[in-house]
């Protein structure tokens, strides 16, 4: 999915929000979705996959299934042991929800993080209060009376009447 490319002329703004999940003997599965009325473009992108302190020193599988695929075939995403190898860099994993998370094998606690990128379509009342923020942040400071600022600045005044009347 690319947030770049839009067929629209809506302006919208990529929201990225910190996500994780924890999968373990008592919880194995994990669903990531998102509200119906959510008429944007949704997309997990995963970062890292990790066992926690606890974890018993055994393979813990952890493997994910996405809605859109058609075969819906679970697909494992990583093997750990922690006496091995217990995290794992998930570098370019993006997915569309809703996505299920299940620990195959092991006990856990494995935790899995990464970022939940939201396109947010901005409103012309959201784009009339960025411009009004953005005024307000530009406003020129005046600077104190006395300061050099305003000293340079009557010299320059001074210096441009006599060049006029030159």
């Amino acid at each position: 999915m690319s947030f770049t490319d839009s067929s629209d002329s809506r302006d919208e703004r990529p929201v990225s929000i910190l996500w994780g999940c924890e999968l373990s003997s008592d919880r194995s599965s994990y669903t990531f979705q998102v509200p119906e009325d959510w008429h944007c473009e949704q997309q997990l992108v995963l970062r890292t996959i990790c066992l926690g302190e606890t974890a018993r020193d055994e393979f813990h599988v952890v493997e994910v299934v996405t809605e859109d695929s058609d075969s819906r075939t679970p697909v494992p995403l990583a093997t750990l042991k922690p006496s091995v190898l217990p995290t794992a860099t998930l570098a370019g994993v993006e997915l569309n929800p809703p996505v299920t998370f299940r620990l195959r094998a092991g006990s856990g606690p494995v935790y899995i993080s990464g970022q939940h990128v939201s396109m947010m379509i901005l409103s012309s009342d959201d784009d009339e209060e960025e411009e009004e923020e953005e005024e307000i942040e530009e406003a020129p400071k005046k600077p104190p009376k006395g300061s050099s600022a305003q000293k340079s600045s009557t010299a320059k005044k001074r210096k441009l009447e006599k060049e006029d009347e030159l």
